[in-house]
């Protein structure tokens, strides 16, 4: 079904408001006759229009048509929403509704998208990307020209030029020929002619009779364009059924070698359809398990315990000296598998818990000439926290990070390997899609987990032209080919009759990367504890400010309450959750402690210097070895001082073996002294002496005997401890006054840090307050710009349009205004030289200053006379 047929058959439905005689000429407008709601709507859906606040309609409506904020328009719509954008593009302008409306259910009603349709027309005018009655729907020009079709810019509907659009520049003799093998009497001059090949392709009867004749190769070849692309190539000497298409001007020429499918015949053949599958209704999300709430909180706690301990574990272990940062930033690779080693688990988690440590700021390089990283001070005002409160800063953190760890190991523009903890890991998208893949949970009932694919698909029909650029994609695999370019995608048509093969289909193109944010939103919600075996945790809900036993609606956002008493609901609903801390372990025989849950802190790090860590879990292991037990002694302890810490804290004897063991290290612990000569090593033992010189693997020391009880080495002191203690000696260092040194490492910490700050996605959405603010002062602005002023004389008035009055006249006007209280149109210039003209209402005119209403800026302002250029009367006092 053609356009113009649709505009005749189709029918308004019931209940929808039409068109006036009254209906708006510009965008300017039809703003102007919304209400403040309706403007306060528009700035919330696009605040990159407040920045800064327009003064006045005509202003907000050109920064709407420009292409940045178009752009980010369309991208922010859903797929139904921006199919209707995408068919007004292609339609008349301005396009009735009825003509709309075909474009969807070509002509046949009952259909969902006559539902969905208003809505989808309505979002498009609240943010001003449509204006007009439902009689004259406009699509703001910007947005036409980003989605209506080119050859170098396929439209979406797969639909090509019009007619009047592919025969521009053709010959009238050309013209005229097309116009003769269609069966259409000959015209006068090549306007009439695309009119008249316009008429018989939007003309159902006449149309369906001129196909009837084509040939059955040529059927084919329609076929094969008309959901697009439109394009398609020829050789120098096309096959007939192309040839017979050509002829009638079913195809029309682009250039020597390509053809094209006119608009108007691809919309016949589709039966008046834009697109072939519109999609009104946004996917449903389908549940793939449903446990009970306690369940999945219960999972949702445990596994927040286990990502602080990890935290913890891994700040710990970068306390006495973590890995250098590189020089172009960022954490070797080498240092990355050293830590997931260290953590045992695969590096991509590893890189989630470094970025995650690092944005909640409890991580950073210490800025030395050296520089490594090291924990932060506020790593330890964090560790004295309650375990819930330490986990919500971590959720916080998480929620708001632009910071991307799932692009580490990919390569940037340049081709640059990207590094966990180095630059160019920020993706302004991030939050937003961990916000919305959450909220999407809180729609199903508490303690469903969905199917990770309708949720995936569901965020493609909200956002499907948000993607990222080359830099943010996944890179494509060696050797891929390259995607066919759009205007050879329909295949090239031989010389023969034959029709060609079809193209081997594109390789797929790389991961959307909102689809990817959205993968490892939920990975990283469920290794952070937000999720419990899929579903949204109880404390996840009210750390979101949703509610917290139903599902909330699935467009939820977060709000009602400040988010500080979101994050204390959420740990009081955490708390009772997590295990407590206990203050003893268990010792047995095999030298092995269990703690059968959390440690209070001074007891897990005591013991963590007594004893190695052998497995972790809802129990840990801690193993007592010669090494752990002379590491005690090395920080000034004596054997009992740890036979009295031991019997203190655990719930069992202490056993003989471990007895035994203390007894032994500490009996041997510090016999044998390195203190700095290069490095020496005495001992009131000579005999112990003799058999570490004849011990071969003390060869790489260099040693000698100086006297009976002293040996001199030819290397540090520290590189002599650790070559010893490698022989199974346990020697203790002293210091130059011969007094035993006690090895206590004080940890490092980087100067004050404040965490990585997100990169905004545009401007944050405006409040309440400024929403309120910014309507009335474009109000006031629009008002001032619109008043009817009376006509100054021809020498009242500058060139740049500023009224001109003597000083004598000025003072009259402004003094007759304020005795009136009447509005008066001044011209102004401030101290910098700007000139500006102003809608004042004077209320007092005393000392050289006029005190008055500026309906420009909406507030009393005070102006010096001197600076009034002049000062015109209103036509109307309307203000």
């Amino acid at each position: 079904m053609g356009i113009g047929e649709l505009d005749r058959e189709a029918h308004v439905p019931e209940g929808r408001p039409r068109g006036t005689a009254g209906s708006p000429r510009t965008l300017a407008e039809a703003l102007r006759a919304r209400g403040d709601d309706g403007l306060a709507a528009l700035l919330r859906a696009r605040p990159d229009l407040l920045g800064p606040v327009p003064n006045d309609l005509t202003q907000l409506a050109t920064r709407a048509g420009t292409r940045a904020s178009v752009v980010r328009a369309l991208e922010r719509l859903d797929r139904f929403s921006l199919q209707v954008a995408q068919a007004l593009a292609v339609a008349p302008d301005p396009a009735p509704y009825p003509v709309l409306l075909g474009l969807f259910t070509g002509g046949r009603p009952g259909s969902a998208v006559e539902e969905a349709l208003p809505r989808a027309v309505a979002l498009l005018r609240e943010q001003a990307l449509v204006w007009g009655g439902d009689d004259r729907l406009r699509l703001v020009r910007t947005a036409r020209e980003l989605l209506s079709p080119s050859p170098q810019h396929p439209s979406p509907t797969g639909l090509g030029p019009t007619v009047a659009e592919a025969t521009a520049g053709m010959s009238p003799g050309r013209l005229q020929e097309i116009v003769a093998a269609a069966g259409l009497p000959s015209t006068h001059d090549p306007v009439s002619a695309v009119a008249a090949l316009t008429s018989l392709f939007t003309d159902r009867e006449r149309m369906a009779a001129l196909l009837d004749t084509a040939p059955p190769e040529a059927l084919a070849v329609l076929d094969r364009l008309v959901w697009g692309p439109p394009y398609g190539e020829v050789t120098a000497k096309p096959a007939p059924p192309v040839g017979w298409l050509r002829d009638r001007g079913l195809l029309l020429p682009v250039s020597p070698r390509t053809m094209v499918l006119p608009r108007e015949v691809a919309l016949h053949l589709r039966g008046g359809r834009a697109h072939r599958a519109p999609e009104p209704r946004a996917p449903e999300l389908s549940v793939a398990r449903e446990y009970r709430p306690a369940v999945a909180d219960g999972a949702a706690a445990g596994q927040a315990y286990a990502a602080l301990a990890t935290v913890e574990e891994l700040l710990k272990s970068w306390e006495h000296g973590g890995p250098p940062v590189l020089r172009a930033g960022g954490l070797s690779v080498r240092d990355l598998k050293r830590t997931a080693a260290a953590l045992d688990v695969p590096e991509p988690v590893a890189a989630f818990w470094l970025e995650l440590a690092y944005g909640a700021g409890l991580l950073a390089s210490d800025g030395e000439a050296d520089e490594r990283y090291a924990p932060t001070p506020a790593y330890d005002d964090w560790l004295d926290l309650p375990p819930a409160e330490r986990w919500v800063r971590l959720a916080a953190a998480w929620l708001a990070a632009t910071r991307t760890p799932g692009l580490a190991g990919g390569q940037d523009a340049k081709g640059r390997t990207l590094s966990v903890l180095g630059p160019d890991l920020d993706r302004a998208a991030a939050p937003e899609v961990r916000r919305r893949v959450l909220g999407l949970l809180a729609a199903l009932p508490p303690g469903a987990a969905p199917d990770p694919e309708t949720l995936l698909a569901r965020l493609r029909w909200e956002r499907p032209t948000r993607g990222g650029s080359a830099a943010d994609r996944a890179p494509a695999a060696p050797g891929a080919p390259a995607a066919a370019p759009p205007e050879t995608a329909a295949g090239a048509w031989a010389s023969d009759s034959r029709p060609a093969p079809a193209s081997s289909p594109a390789p797929s193109s790389p991961a959307d990367l909102r689809e990817r944010l959205a993968r490892w939103a939920l990975q990283d919600a469920e290794l952070l504890g937000i999720t419990g075996r899929g579903a949204l945790s109880t404390a996840a809900r009210a750390l979101l400010n949703l509610p917290l036993d139903a599902p909330a609606e699935p467009s939820a956002e977060g709000g009602g309450v400040e988010p500080e008493v979101a994050e204390e609901r959420a740990a009081e609903l955490l708390e009772p959750l997590l295990p407590k801390a206990v203050d003893h372990v268990l010792l047995q025989a095999d030298l092995t402690a269990v703690a059968p849950g959390p440690l209070l802190r001074p007891l897990a790090d005591a013991l963590a210097v007594l004893a190695d860590v052998e497995s972790k879990g809802g129990a840990t292991v801690y193993r007592f070895t010669p090494g752990s037990v002379r590491r005690a002694l090395d920080t000034g302890q004596a054997a009992s001082d740890l036979h009295a810490f031991l019997a203190a804290h655990s719930r069992t004897p202490v056993p003989q073996p471990l007895a035994y063991l203390i007894d032994d290290v500490a009996r041997r612990h510090g016999h044998l002294r390195i203190g700095a000569a290069s490095a020496y090593v005495r001992c009131d033992d000579d005999a112990l002496l003799g058999e570490i010189l004849a011990d071969r693997r003390s060869a790489p020391l260099r040693l000698r005997r100086l006297a009976p009880t002293v040996l001199a080495a030819q290397t540090d002191p520290s590189s002599l401890l650790d070559g010893l203690r490698a022989m199974g000696y346990a020697p203790a260092a002293e210091s130059a006054e011969g007094d035993v040194l006690v090895a206590r490492a004080a940890a490092h910490r980087t100067p004050v840090r404040t965490p990585p700050a997100p990169v905004p996605d545009g401007p944050p959405p405006p409040d309440a307050t400024l929403l309120a603010a910014a309507v009335r002062a474009i109000r006031a602005g629009d008002r001032a710009a619109t008043a009817v002023r009376k006509e100054p004389a021809p020498a009242a008035a500058t060139p740049g349009g500023l009224p001109r009055t003597s000083p004598a006249e000025t003072l009259a006007t402004v003094q007759a205004a304020a005795m009136t209280g009447s509005a008066v149109w001044i011209g102004y210039v401030n101290a910098e030289g700007a000139a500006s003209q102003r809608v004042i209402a004077p209320v007092r005119v005393e000392g050289g200053f006029v005190t008055g209403y500026d309906h420009t800026a909406d507030e009393v302002r005070t102006y010096p006379l001197h600076r009034i250029t002049g000062v015109a009367e209103l036509a109307d006092d309307e203000v």
